[in-house]
């Protein structure tokens, strides 16, 4: 009997990506990657991206389904109401990726394989490994910016990692189930350094695979003041919440 390929979902969540989100399904469609599916979770785009994620839910090459939200609390809320979605129904892994064409599909296999042919709990398309790299269009304070906040939340957390921000990411189903991914408060990077935490507190494994991360080409970044200051207190609440974490393993 043949065996079922396990089931992989990308959740990616949306607002205002009515010209991204075709682009992103084709070229996952492309990876040619078994059992894939498409998760858009969609917080009532103005733009009508929510219209064109029911479009291809329709008529796209590859399964999408999409979760209409009618609030917009943040890129953390999104990714947890997403994900809790795909574990109801039946993902063995679970990718997230930013709507923005920023994660590298062609990186998908390599992640889903490190899942499967190693120990790691959660693998992270990390752009500083050896062989990753940030956009090379990055003004330098961008690239200051990114480098400190790694070293600002390895720090505080000692989660032991390259890229302790990545929000592209590889996940075992039980993965999230231990994390309790329902649980999560945070948003924006602060949300990626929490689940990370998490991680690492159940002394599970954390792997690294090279990306060369890009800049978004169209629509304008989310980020905010308030997820700026967010992302910089949520690693002190968390090291000072009361749970000792376990050592963790990182391989990069």
């Amino acid at each position: 009997m043949e065996s079922v390929a396990p089931k992989v979902t990308v959740v990616v969540p949306t607002y205002n990506e009515r010209d991204n989100l075709p682009k992103i399904v084709e070229l996952l469609a492309a990876s040619e990657i078994p059992n894939l599916h498409v998760l858009v979770v969609d917080d009532n785009s103005p733009d009508g991206t929510g219209e064109v994620a029911d479009t291809l839910a329709q008529s796209g090459p590859i399964p999408v389904g999409v979760l209409h939200r009618t609030v917009k609390d943040g890129l953390g809320r999104a990714y947890v109401a997403g994900m809790s979605r795909a574990l109801d129904e039946g993902a063995d892994i679970v990718i997230q990726m930013d709507a923005d064409l920023s994660h590298p599909t062609e990186a998908i296999p390599r992640m889903a394989e490190t899942l499967a042919t190693t120990d790691a709990a959660v693998v992270l398309g990390s752009r500083y490994v050896a062989g990753g790299a940030v956009a090379s269009d990055w003004p330098w304070h961008r690239k200051a910016l990114s480098a400190w906040a790694n070293f600002y939340v390895n720090a505080i957390l000692r989660l032991r990692v390259k890229d302790a921000t990545a929000g592209f990411k590889a996940w075992h189903a039980d993965t999230l189930r231990a994390i309790d991914v329902d649980g999560v408060q945070s948003n924006g990077y602060a949300f990626q350094v929490e689940m990370n935490y998490r991680t690492v507190q159940r002394g599970m494994t954390i792997a690294e695979v090279p990306i060369r991360f890009e800049e978004r080409t169209d629509g304008v970044s989310k980020m905010s003041l308030a997820v700026q200051i967010e992302s910089a207190l949520v690693p002190w609440k968390l090291r000072f919440s009361g749970d000792a974490a376990q050592p963790s393993r990182v391989r990069g």
